[in-house]
């Protein structure tokens, strides 16, 4: 894995902590929010003069209260008090509107936010290349897009509100000064010992959250390894047992959870009995100035009306504490991954391909996955325009890599051989003007949720119905399609889960030749079609195959035996080139590989019936 996703990657024990939690202030991170942040100014601006507004409007109250009985009520002055009480309903009618102001405003930004960073990511990792995620696990990226991205979600509307409670304080203690210093240095003695509190319970609290962070994945993890694998699970009989493993992780994701929200729970009595104390300590010394009229009977009720709403902000501020440490980690991990630059890119100045005639040549080309070994080794090999060329050869032969270097999912390295169409290196010009004439079809099939319709026009969404009938009309799709449900328009389940993998295989074939590719690469893509539906198949690629170039990869196909060339691959090195018939003359690999694959194909097709089967 790449140095700047070093983090991502991490999946040992050890990492876990800085996996959960980061520093509080990270430069970095700040600096790739501003972005974000100045898209939302207007919003961001609302945010912020709405908390200074509730911030204000919420310090105001005991002063209102102080003035209202030293100033009106000790003198008897109702019609005065009759305006303090409606300054202090317009108060908190003022607060009332700031804080939902506030709340409404961040919560817009924040949304905002997350949905362009969503947005940003996944353009991002479809510009990465197959290589990318081969060395990545598709869940961690997924957590990255999901969680992290709701975690730094978070950090202006934690930002602003920490700054609130900040403010807060500092209000609060500034009107306990201006009614009485030496009052207000003993009421707030107790803050030494809450500091002590939070100190002992902060790294208690940390490895607590980090547990259950571990838990929870651990729990997750587990939980889709065996939905995806149920069949498995049930042909093997392994239910009771993996219900034992299942229940040992969920009772500790339930221990971590109990122990996290006893820390939880158990930070609120110091803070209250600290509060109490020092309520406690400003009545005791409180009545005593009263009593040498050297405070007002208002200005204690505010005092303790003052210390009660001290303490809150310094609850909530543990609290953002351990959000803002998680909000950074967060960061940094997405912004590593936007960082991540594609092993795969365009050439500066890349051009577009013209129109292929349907050329590919290899030349001594030379590739590996990693720098300690080559998969394919000094391979040189032409397919013309219009012909069917066959590559064979055993497993891990390198049959795959082959075409996936013509496909340009990976790039041969500049001195290391060359990829060309048409006599042009495909390094020159645009990967997406080499895809939008080349089709493949893999040996897995994948299908999107959506329609039929939809997932045969993927590619080619301007395709008309009559384009997309006749494609599947081709592959021998057509008739199973309009016995579903609703036809071309039944929606399929994720993965096409609600159709058979030959029915998958064929609308993946249907979506290959609507584009009408100049080049179709067929990556073992009838391995796991029956030998009926590949012959019907076999019949249709041979109408659709004249005028274009075919790659073919297969272990039984009958196409082998037809092709124009067929070139026999042997760790990664091309061992044998020619005609079925030539090869078969030749006694070598490939003389040794039909005789114990194709042969079997050969007595399926020429059986009785089969005539009757390819009409």
């Amino acid at each position: 894995m790449m140095g700047g996703l070093g983090g991502m990657m991490r999946s040992d024990g050890s990492n876990a902590q800085e996996e959960a939690f980061g520093s509080v202030y990270n430069p970095r991170v700040i600096r790739r929010m501003i972005p974000y942040v100045t898209r939302q100014k207007r919003l961001a601006a609302l945010a912020v003069v709405s908390m200074l507004i509730y911030t204000v409007t919420a310090a105001a109250v005991p002063w209102i209260v102080k003035v209202a009985i030293d100033d009106y009520i000790r003198a008897g002055d109702f019609t005065g008090l009759t305006w303090v009480v409606g300054v202090f309903i317009a108060n908190a009618t003022l607060s009332w509107g700031a804080n939902f102001a506030m709340d409404l405003s961040l919560a817009r930004a924040g949304q905002n936010m997350l949905h362009q960073l969503r947005n940003d990511l996944f353009k991002h990792l479809h510009r990465q290349s197959v290589s990318f995620y081969d060395r990545t696990e598709v869940g961690r990226v997924m957590s990255r897009v999901l969680g992290d991205v709701y975690q730094l979600q978070q950090l202006l509307e934690v930002a602003v509100i920490t700054l609130g409670d900040l403010l807060g304080l500092v209000w609060i203690v500034a009107a306990l000064m201006l009614m009485s210093v030496e009052l207000g240095l003993i009421s707030l003695a107790a803050i030494p010992l809450l500091v002590i509190v939070m100190a002992l319970w902060q790294p208690l609290a940390r490895k607590a959250f980090i547990r259950v962070r571990n838990a929870v994945a651990i729990v997750n993890g587990s939980l889709n390894e065996n939905i995806a694998g149920v069949r498995v699970v049930q042909a093997m009989n392994r239910q009771e047992k993996n219900l034992r493993n299942f229940d040992a992780l969920n009772l500790e994701n339930y221990r971590s959870n109990l122990y996290a929200g006893r820390l939880s729970a158990g930070v609120l009595p110091p803070v209250d009995t600290f509060t109490a104390l020092s309520i406690g300590l400003a009545i005791f010394f409180g009545a005593r100035l009263v009593s040498s009229e050297a405070l007002a009977v208002g200005a204690l009720v505010a005092f303790i009306m003052y210390i009660q709403r001290f303490f809150d902000p310094i609850r909530n501020l543990t609290m953002q504490y351990t959000m803002l440490q998680r909000a950074m980690a967060s960061g940094i991990r997405i912004f590593e991954l936007l960082d991540t630059k594609p092993d795969l890119a365009d050439a500066p100045g890349a051009k577009d391909l013209p129109r292929l005639k349907g050329g590919i040549e290899l030349r001594g080309v030379s590739f590996g996955y990693s720098p300690a070994e080559d998969v394919i080794k000094g391979v040189t090999m032409r397919a013309e325009p219009g012909q069917t060329v066959a590559i064979v050869g055993p497993t891990g032969a390198g049959k795959t890599t082959l075409v996936s270097l013509m496909a340009r999912f990976y790039d041969v390295e500049r001195g290391r051989g060359a990829v060309l169409v048409d006599g042009n290196d495909v390094r020159d010009f645009t990967r997406k003007s080499l895809a939008d004439q080349m089709s493949m079809v893999l040996q897995e099939p994948f299908l999107f949720s959506g329609t039929v319709r939809a997932n045969i026009k993927y590619s080619h969404s301007g395709a008309s119905d009559a384009q997309m009938t006749a494609a599947s009309r081709a592959v021998g799709a057509h008739d199973f399609i309009m016995k579903l449900e609703d036809g071309y328009d039944t929606y399929l389940h994720e993965r096409g889960a609600n159709l058979s993998i030959g029915q998958r295989q064929l609308i993946s074939f249907a979506r290959a030749i609507v584009a009408a590719p100049r080049v179709l690469i067929l990556d073992e893509a009838t391995a796991n079609i029956d030998s009926y539906t590949e012959a019907l198949i076999q019949q249709a690629l041979q109408r659709l195959l004249r005028g274009r170039t075919a790659i073919v990869i297969a272990h039984r196909l009958s196409t082998i035996r037809s092709a124009d060339k067929i070139v026999v691959l042997n760790r990664g090195e091309v061992v044998e080139t020619g005609t079925h018939d030539e090869l078969m003359a030749g006694d070598g690999l490939y003389t040794h590989l039909y005789q114990m694959n194709y042969a079997a194909m050969e007595e399926t097709l020429s059986a009785p019936g089969a005539a009757t089967l390819l009409r």
